[in-house]
């Protein structure tokens, strides 16, 4: 039960990250994807800040900000680009690739032996993925495509680092720091790169408070509880809700179409998800 427990608490992280798509091309000015990263990273790590009143060591600094540009500052930037250049349930599906690449970081960087299971789990989530980007679409851009799988690429890298770089901090502690850490990485780009942010409308600024407080503070303390829980091979495949979060949210606000095929990709994806907790729990 308590494994059970865990898993849903922390699918709901990726759930929520699938509406991102959504909110940043109906609710957010489009053209300012290193902005709108600074706007929901940094007051969420400041406020988080304020409450635990908890800075981190020096000796974590250089550790701090890696991670921060990992799961953070290259992870949101890539992806506010690949929502504004492909169709939501596209970018989300590319992104998610990152349970492939979780498997062999943590080989490398944990030690973890790669499970035949393991692996077949995230190719036939892959195939899944394969499914629902082969569905009739527009034309894919190929600069949306290369930022979706860097923003996997990102994330899979921070997650096991993360686990590898485990500390006795409270979790809104460690990730206020991350938070933090990612929008100050982020604000020279901002500044220089992308010309001066609108004027928020009553649309946008909601928008960025949803991002900021659902879909950054809630979301990373549930998944940042995960990282010392969960297998990072079985967390890694949770990410998969995220693609068929944004793909229904499509057909049902912006009436995009729901094809067979990516109902049937929708069942391979979670067929793959349920096969990779249950090599996780094999010892």
């Amino acid at each position: 039960m308590p494994r059970c427990f865990d898993l849903f608490v922390t699918a709901l992280a990726p759930a929520i990250w699938g509406s991102t798509y959504i909110v940043t091309t109906e609710f957010l000015p489009s053209g300012y994807p290193i902005t709108l990263a600074v706007l929901r990273a940094l007051p969420a790590g400041l406020l988080l800040l304020l409450l635990t009143r908890h800075l981190p060591p020096k000796a974590w600094l250089g550790r701090i900000f890696l991670l921060g540009a990992l799961n953070f500052a290259v992870f949101w930037t890539l992806l506010f680009i690949a929502a504004y250049r492909l169709p939501g349930g596209v970018a989300a599906t590319l992104g998610a690739l990152q349970a492939l690449w979780v498997i062999f970081l943590a080989a490398g960087f944990l030690k973890r032996p790669i499970r035949l299971l393991a692996v077949s789990a995230a190719l036939t989530g892959a195939f899944g993925v394969f499914l629902l980007v082969s569905a009739p679409t527009d034309s894919l851009d190929p600069l949306g495509i290369a930022a979706a799988l860097g923003s996997g690429l990102s994330m899979a890298t921070g997650t096991v680092l993360t686990r590898k770089w485990q500390v006795d901090v409270p979790l809104l502690s460690l990730t206020a720091w991350q938070l933090t850490a990612g929008g100050l990485l982020l604000m020279p780009f901002a500044f220089f790169t992308e010309p001066a942010f609108p004027p928020l409308t009553t649309e946008s600024f909601l928008g960025l408070a949803y991002l900021s407080v659902i879909g950054a503070t809630l979301t990373y303390v549930l998944w940042f509880r995960a990282v010392s829980k969960i297998e990072p091979s079985a967390l890694s495949t949770l990410g998969f809700f995220s693609p068929v979060t944004a793909l229904f949210l499509g057909w049902f606000f912006l009436d995009q179409d729901l094809t067979l095929l990516q109902g049937g990709a929708v069942v391979i994806i979670f067929a793959s998800i349920a096969a990779s907790q249950r090599s996780a729990a094999r010892p």
